[in-house]
């Protein structure tokens, strides 16, 4: 490793603090990896969505690629609806209007990696 590379981590799954998304009731997330922990270009986090929770029209100011881990739910991208599940793979780009809803009975989990640094996120009036 040169002096400029970043020092390996392994955050243990009983470390990562899951915490409620304040603009959507039953969102929680919990921060796998940022820069506090010295990753150098990416920040992945790990979302929760319970059964019945809608995740209101947003838009963020970073791009998001996400990986849903468990459950099923829609997601809304730029006025199309998509069901997705385990498996699945999404690129939201900056900028673009997005939405979750989980109509299902078990709680949806999906991975988010977002470059580091300031996002603004904005709510879509509708």
């Amino acid at each position: 490793m040169s002096e400029h590379s970043p020092t390996p981590v392994i955050k243990r799954s009983e470390d990562v603090e899951y915490d409620p998304v304040d603009a959507a009731d039953g969102l929680s997330k919990g921060v796998l990896l940022n820069e506090a922990d010295g990753t150098p270009h990416f920040s992945m986090r790990r979302f929760t969505i319970d059964p019945g929770a809608t995740v209101p029209k947003h838009t963020n100011a970073v791009e998001h690629e996400q990986y849903v881990l468990e459950g099923e739910y829609v997601v809304g991208i730029d006025g199309e609806e998509h069901t997705v599940s385990a498996g699945d793979s999404l690129l939201i780009p900056a900028g673009v209007v997005h939405w979750y809803r989980n109509e299902g009975d078990e709680t949806g989990a999906f991975i988010c990696a977002v470059p580091n640094g300031d996002d603004s996120i904005e709510l879509v009036d509708e």
